[in-house]
């Protein structure tokens, strides 16, 4: 059974993309890219076309990490195609609940935290790198490695 997972962030050229290529990473390393389908979103629209940010991209590639998406506005449509909603902060969190109470009945996806699944790091929010310098972009992915990699087991096993 295929599995489909939506990231989320604000403007869906930072995190979310990030999140999006490491864990597409991860399971062609796997070999389990016929069991998943993933995409991200932004809550917001501001950068809807645009392809990740520049930073972000550089400091994934530096890890062999493609970040191939183009950012688009998440819809209430991504709350009855997708079965799980990964958002990076509270406020992503928020935002995405608040589509699914508009959605009502429709929206079966469960919407869940990122850092739920990261074990080596405390934090519970995926920080927004974009107004700080290269050390931020290499901690968002350092949070995004371990969170995917602990998601994609569970996920594993559960099939």
């Amino acid at each position: 059974m295929t599995q489909k997972l939506l990231f989320v962030c604000l403007g869906n050229i930072c995190r979310s993309p990030a999140a999006e290529g490491v864990f597409l990473h991860l399971i062609k390393t796997r070999g389990l890219e016929d069991q998943f389908v993933v995409d991200s979103a932004g809550t917001g629209g501001w950068h809807v076309g645009n392809p990740a940010d520049r930073r972000m991209q550089a400091a994934a590639n530096r890890r062999g990490i493609e970040l191939p998406s183009r950012a688009r506005q998440i819809s209430l449509d991504d709350l009855t195609t997708f079965d799980l909603v990964l958002t990076m902060d509270d406020d992503n969190l928020s935002a995405v609940g608040g589509l699914a109470r508009e959605a009502g009945a429709r929206a079966t996806a469960s919407i869940e935290p990122m850092l739920r699944y990261a074990q080596n790091f405390s934090e519970t929010e995926v920080p927004d790198p974009y107004y700080g310098g290269e050390a931020g972009f290499e901690h968002v992915l350092d949070l995004l490695e371990d969170a995917c990699s602990n998601l994609l087991d569970e996920l594993s096993q559960a099939n």
